[in-house]
């Protein structure tokens, strides 16, 4: 997959069919869209192109936004080229490029520089300044400027009843299960493992400390996880713990721990892609010591319960 980092840097020896949107968590909503855009181009005639921006446009336009995003911008491409896109443009999203008219948009950008050949969009979508082009409005303009528009009907959406704001309130409840069902994928958070003060290590909990340097990533709820990554090409579980450990210290830093069940390995900047499978229980505190060590055991006994129920 090819990506560009703006629209201007965009080159293309084909006309291109292609789709826009944010597409938080390229989930099985999405994927309706995605993979109608990447049938399209089968033929080899044409090539796939997805338009998507960055910061989320609710960033720069709503003052007091505070919206976590599923994916970061690496996540996200990588998703994307999992399904087989051909050309990535990710846009610098500003309150210039929302002053763009429908009319604007479409000349200098979808037939100017994108060369298009037809655009896949939803049946609902709104663009150009103040969100005030609909669907009818970009038939109109394809008439004028030769591309065809290929609509996704509302029947074809609803029978994927999915949308990012569904997945975030999922995980925000700690409903993984859920939240993966409508993503069509287990859902990550990737970060370094960093120097940590090594207190489980003394209880017989090593843990991988992990930093997430995008501060917009949605982190699930606090709470006890069944989780799993990728080491050394092999897939090793392990249980995380989301939160401020209470019963050791007291601290406002969120914190990401994860104890891998069958591994030993220095893992120190090692970046690791953490898929989260299952909710456990909340955070607490303890009254000591002992009796957090006895609950991390319990903990672990219902991670490998559950990891042997579901046949891993």
């Amino acid at each position: 997959m090819k990506i560009f980092h703006s629209i201007n840097d965009f080159q293309c020896t084909k006309k291109t069919i292609l789709t826009l949107g944010t597409f938080d968590g390229v989930h099985v909503g999405h994927k309706t869209i995605l993979e109608k855009l990447t049938q399209s181009t089968e033929n080899g005639l044409y090539e796939s192109l997805v338009l998507t921006f960055f910061p989320h446009p609710r960033m720069v336009l709503q003052e007091k936004s505070e919206i976590k995003l599923l994916n970061t911008i690496s996540e996200k491409t990588e998703l994307l080229a999992q399904i087989g896109i051909q050309n990535l443009v990710i846009h610098p999203f500003d309150e210039t490029f929302s002053r763009l008219t429908a009319e604007e948009f479409v000349k200098t950008i979808l037939v100017d520089r994108f060369q298009i050949h037809k655009i896949i969009i939803g049946y609902d979508h709104r663009f150009g300044r103040n969100r005030t082009a609909n669907i009818d409005d970009l038939i109109i303009f394809g008439e004028e400027y030769g591309f065809e528009v290929e609509q996704i009907s509302a029947q074809e959406i609803h029978a994927v009843s999915v949308s990012s704001t569904k997945i975030r309130t999922a995980l925000l409840d700690g409903k993984m299960e859920l939240a993966n069902e409508y993503l069509g994928y287990t859902y990550f958070i990737t970060g370094k493992v960093v120097q940590g003060k090594q207190l489980g290590r003394t209880i017989g909990f090593p843990t991988a400390n992990i930093f997430v340097p995008e501060d917009y990533k949605l982190i699930p709820k606090n709470g006890v996880y069944v989780v799993h990554a990728i080491i050394d090409e092999t897939v090793v579980y392990g249980m995380m713990n989301i939160g401020f450990n209470p019963t050791i210290e007291d601290q406002n830093q969120q914190k990401i721990e994860v104890h891998f069940l069958d591994f030993e390995g220095d893992l120190y900047n090692a970046t690791l892609q953490i898929s989260i499978v299952h909710y456990i229980r909340d955070e607490q505190k303890f009254d000591s010591i002992e009796l957090l060590t006895k609950q991390l055991k319990n903990d672990k006994k219902t991670a490998v319960d559950f990891l042997q129920q579901i046949n891993l």
